[in-house]
């Protein structure tokens, strides 16, 4: 077992813990970045923004390149994990709700 295998194995809920830290850490470290390149195509995203988009945006890039995480094959299962689906449309919501389009730079 590697260091990664070693730290992936702490889960809540059949999620990995490592995961969503190394995302949100992630996040926060791009978050500025992404915000000044978006705001060039007038679009302005507080940073904050950031943090709650990157579950609904996690699961739409799995999904687009095939790779079915746990939470990305719960969300899609039409029969159950209600509550999975009500948390990520809701940080979906939380995520879009400050976004402004500019109309200078």
């Amino acid at each position: 077992m590697n260091f990664i295998e070693f730290l992936r194995q702490f889960r809540i809920g059949g999620f990995a813990v490592f995961d969503f830290a190394v995302s949100f850490l992630g996040i926060y470290l791009l978050s500025s970045p992404l915000s000044k390149l978006f705001l060039k195509i007038r679009i302005e995203i507080p940073k904050k923004n950031w943090l709650f988009l990157i579950l609904p945006i996690s699961i739409v890039v799995h999904f687009l390149f095939g790779t079915m995480t746990p939470m990305a094959r719960n969300f899609l299962n039409l029969q159950d994990y209600y509550l999975l689906k009500i948390i990520i449309l809701g940080l979906l919501y939380l995520g879009f709700r400050n976004i402004k389009i500019t109309k200078t730079r």
